[in-house]
Formats: structure tokens, sequence, C-alpha cells
């Protein structure tokens, strides 16, 4: 690129990516501000009311991929996107004087428009950047999802800091003007600093819309579902994870989901480079084992079992002379007993499960017993703290690998669809929104039907695991398209194989 393409290039790229930082921010402001609202009991909603409210800007900002994504190819990516933060603002700012739940919900679903300038700015890059250097600048770009954990960790802070710790409650309506403030300020600077650029195909509306109709954006959309989607919802998910399960204050919880949430938004830019360097196929695959194996780790519950252990039955019969919590005494033989721990309290730092056995009498002084008759009943227990630093590291593994595979995923799009990057793109962040809107649901019915908080690993794991034999079956089938000689060739050498193996 000559340098005056390079520095529109630069600008294009840092401003996007500052903006759709600040827009993801705004985009997940509701997880925290519903929470504290409900919390200092501002607003008695319900668990259904806060799930709704939670999930609208999510589900509208993936329903405006699409549209956004179509627009921006047409009229290109820098006028879309100031408009897009100015269309944003308006609604934050009136959250502020809402009074009731209908009012919260339809200036929510206001101000999810923030979600849908991920297709803008995937659009409005790719127009600047060549395709071998396309899947690094996306990867740059994607990493403003760290505006989820800015919010995760700042928005507590600053709710409690303007009401005072409670004192002055109704400062908290301060929050969203903040809110809408920054994101005016970044408006007016994306505007000032960037430079205008539209694709340079021409395209009827009927062709933008013509890559729908391929299989491989759905598939890519369920990629994102998964990478994206399940990132938004346990982004939000995270906080009531620890306080239910661990206890934690909302502050806390807060900072520990962020550990979750802001490196996976970081990590993105290298994910970007490294789809560049070795190719997004293999990235993925990477990434989908990675996401299956950290979710099963993840899928073992806090809890306390207990069972049947092993018991001590009578050598012959005889009369039962003594019991006590150490032995029964059967005639003339002692037959000693694991006495019963003093202390049953749970260890909450142990990493590995801890086992406690001990048996208790079932007979009593004077019982005839017969051979082979029960004396004591065995008892096991064991505890599984699930402790919240594994717990915490291995969902910092989910999210790293979630990050690279944001990046990865997108990578494939200018490949395949150069000449409909923002409708293509689009489509597969409706899907990733859609997931963002569809998982905190979806979790909550897994975890009112189970009693289980756990079954969102369940969850994310299996569809990890879907995705990895989908792909990988593609991946096969297109290997055998592109050289069906050398696939018969494997067939013939596998089935002489198998028949030298024959007895």
């Amino acid at each position: 690129m000559t340098s005056e393409l390079e520095k529109g290039a630069l600008s294009a790229l840092v401003m996007s990516t500052i903006a759709f930082t600040v827009c993801f921010a705004a985009w997940v402001m509701n997880g925290v501000l519903v929470t504290y609202l409900v919390s200092t009991q501002v607003f008695n909603f319900s668990p259904t009311e806060m799930g709704l409210l939670v999930g609208m800007p999510i589900l509208s900002g993936a329903i405006l991929r699409l549209p956004m994504g179509l627009l921006t190819d047409r009229f290109g990516g820098r006028i879309i996107f100031t408009l897009s933060l100015f269309l944003a603002a308006a609604p934050m700012f009136c959250v502020g004087y809402v009074e009731s739940f209908q009012g919260f919900l339809i200036l929510s679903l206001g101000f999810g428009v923030c979600g849908a300038t991920f297709a803008v700015g995937v659009a409005f890059i790719s127009v600047w950047y060549p395709r071998e250097r396309m899947g690094t600048a996306l990867g740059i770009f994607g990493a403003g999802n760290a505006g989820a954990a800015l919010t995760s960790v700042a928005g507590p802070r600053i709710l409690n800091a303007l009401t005072d710790n409670g004192a002055d409650i109704e400062q908290w309506r301060v929050f969203p003007k903040l809110m809408a403030g920054l994101l005016i300020v970044t408006a007016i600077a994306f505007f000032l600093l960037t430079k205008s650029k539209k694709p340079e195909a021409t395209l009827t509306f009927k062709q933008r819309l013509s890559p729908l109709g391929n299989i491989r954006v759905w598939r890519f959309g369920l990629y994102y579902f998964l990478v994206f989607g399940c990132f938004v919802a346990l982004a939000q998910w995270m906080i009531p994870y620890y306080v239910n399960v661990y206890g934690f204050s909302l502050a806390s919880a807060g900072m520990l989901a962020a550990v979750f949430s802001f490196p996976s938004g970081v990590i993105r830019a290298f994910g970007g480079w490294l789809s560049d360097k070795v190719g997004a196929r293999r990235v993925m695959y990477w990434v989908l084992g990675a996401i299956f194996i950290g979710c099963a780790l993840l899928t073992i519950p806090k809890m306390e079992i207990r069972a049947p252990g092993p018991g001590v039955m009578a050598r012959k019969a005889g009369t039962v002379q003594g019991v006590e919590p150490e032995h029964v005494q059967l005639g003339d033989d002692r037959y000693q007993l694991k006495a019963k721990p003093d202390d049953l309290t749970r260890d909450e730092s142990a990493i590995f499960p801890v086992f406690r056995v001990w048996q208790e009498p079932v007979v009593s002084q004077g019982d005839k017993v017969k051979p082979k008759q029960l004396l004591a009943r065995g008892m096991t227990r064991i505890d599984f703290a699930a402790n919240p630093w594994v717990m915490t590291f291995f969902a910092f593994i989910v999210g790293i690998a979630m990050g690279i595979g944001k990046a990865a995923v997108y990578k494939h799009i200018p490949d395949y669809f150069p000449d409909s990057v923002g409708v293509t793109g689009g489509m597969v962040g409706v899907m990733g929104g859609l997931g963002g809107f569809a998982c905190p649901i979806l979790f909550g019915y897994l975890l009112n039907n189970t009693g289980v908080w756990t079954t969102c690993w369940i969850f994310i794991g299996a569809l990890a695991l879907v995705c990895l034999i989908w792909m990988h079956r593609v991946i096969q089938k297109m290997l055998c398209e592109a050289s069906p000689a050398l696939a018969q060739q494997m067939d013939t050498v596998g089935a002489q194989a198998r028949e030298s193996d024959a007895p």
C-alpha cells in the first residue's frame, strides 16, 4: 500500500477498534446496571424481567447486524459507524430517566445498535486491507470485545462512587448518561479521524444477499454462535455464577468474570495474526478442541456425594456382646470399624475430591447374628469444592480459545466472500448475537430444571463437539473432491491392509 493508503488503513483500524470497544462496553451495560438496581431494591424486577432486560440489547444488536452490514457495503463504514454511535447514544441517555420496566425494555432495544457496529467495522476494515493481512486487522478490531470486561470491572465501582455506596441511590441515573456522552465523543472522533472508502464492487441488492443461500455462511454462523454468542452470554452469566456458587460479592464476581472476558477480547488480535500465518482451519481445530476439553473439566459441579462404602460382615454365627463406634464384639471375635470423622466440614480450598470413609454399626448388643450378616454399614462421602481459582483458570482457557476462534471465523469471510464482506459478516454476526441472547435463557432453563450451575459448560462443550465434527467432515469432503485419485488410492490401501489382517 502507498503511504496515503497506509495512513487511511491505520486510522480506520485504530478508530474502529476504539469505537467498537466503547460500543461493546455500552452494549453489555445492562448486565451490571440491572443487577445493581435489583440488589439495591431500586426496581423489583423478577428474574424473568431481569433476563429480558439483559438480553434485549443483545437481541436487537444481533438482528441489526445484517442490515448494518448491507448499509456499510452500500454507503461506506465512516458514515454508518458515526451515525450508529449517535443513534445508540439517544436511548442510552434516556435510560437515566426510566421509571418502569416497559420503559427500560424499549430503551434497551434502542441502544442495542451498539452491538451491530461490529458488522460495520468488519466491512469498513475489509476495504482497507489486503487479504493476506485481513486476519490480523480483523483480529485487532475484534479485540474491542474487551469492552465487556471494562464494564464488568468498572461498572460496579462507578455506580458505588456515584451513589456514595448507596447513600444517594438516585445518582445511578448518571451512569447511563455518562455512557451516552462517551458514545457521542467517540462518534465525533471517529468521523474526524477516519477517511471514507467504499467497496470497489458495485452489486445489486439481490447480489449482495446471494451469499445467504450458501450453507457455508450458516456453518460459519454456528461457529460464531459458539465462540462469540457463548462468550457474550458467559461474560454476563459468570457474575451470578460466582455469587451463587462461591458466595463472592458483586464487585469480586465482576473482577473474576473479567479474567474470562478481558483476555478473550485482547487475544483476538493474536488469533487474527495466527490465522494469517497458519490458516484459519487449523486454528479452528485447536480452538474447538480446547473449548471441548476445557468445558469437560468444568462440568463437574461443586458437590457432596454420599454413597455406600465397604461394610463389615460376620465371619460366623454368634451373639453380639458389645457395640462401640470403633468395634463390634461378636462372641470371642472383635471386628474393628472405621470411626466417623469428628470434622466433616468441606475444605473449600481443596483442588481434588476429598474422600471420607467410615462404618456405622447396624446391630445391637444381644442380637443373634448369622454368617455373612452385616454388622456395620460402610459410608463414603466425597466432597468436591470445585476450587474457584482452578475453575477460573479453566474458564480463562475457554475464554482464550473463544477469543482466538472469533478472529479465525472472520478470517474465512473475506477469503470466501470478498465482494460481500458486509452482508456475510453481518449474517455471521447475527448468529453470534443471537447466541448472546439465547444462551443466557438456555443456561437459566438448564439451571432451573437440573439445579446444577455447570450445565452451561455441558451445553457449550457439546456444541463445540458438534462444530468440530461438522468442520472435520466438510474438510474431508473438500479434500476428496480436490484430489479424488488420492482419496481412491487411500481407500484401496486401507482395504488391502484390512485384507492382510484378516485370518
